[in-house]
């Protein structure tokens, strides 16, 4: 409690304080780039898996598979991705990075490290590594796939 009685807000309130600010700013500073930032990790997602099929990369992002291919859509009509006929199964499409999403990514990289540096700006370098280091633990714990927002959870279907 603090002075005035009021229950004081704990370390969950103040994760999601700060993580609901800075998604919002991650959100402006990557529409600069004219992405969302769910096909900002559909992109990151394509450039670590080159050639994974639109099923797996559903289910790495923990999203339905209709909303999975709405996203493909998208940067594919963009010219940012391309479906390639996997040779193994003709049924299934490996999705690839085109040139132009390969050099996206440079922008998207510079963009998350800025916004990195602004949301860590009044950190040392020894506090931001033990706070990742913490965030990291927490996450891990529980059971969040590195890399991958929760939120394609709830991705409603296109």
């Amino acid at each position: 409690m603090d002075a005035e009685g009021l229950p004081v807000a704990g370390s969950a309130f103040l994760l999601t304080q700060l993580g609901t600010h800075c998604a919002q700013a991650f959100a402006r500073r990557i529409g600069e780039l004219d992405l969302t930032p769910p096909q900002t990790g559909l992109l990151r997602a394509v450039a670590q898996a080159p050639g994974s099929s639109q099923q797996a990369l559903a289910e790495l992002l923990g999203t339905p598979a209709t909303r999975l291919v709405a996203l493909v859509d998208g940067l594919e009509e963009r010219g940012l991705v391309e479906r390639r006929r996997n040779p193994s199964d003709r049924r299934l499409h490996a999705v690839h990075l085109t040139d132009a999403g390969t050099a996206l990514m440079t922008d998207i990289g510079r963009v998350a490290r800025e916004h990195d540096d602004a949301v860590l700006a009044s950190l040392d370098a020894d506090e931001r590594t033990r706070l990742h280091e913490l965030l990291a633990k927490l996450a891990a714990d529980r059971g969040l796939t590195p890399g991958v927002h929760p939120g394609y959870r709830t991705l409603p279907p296109a």
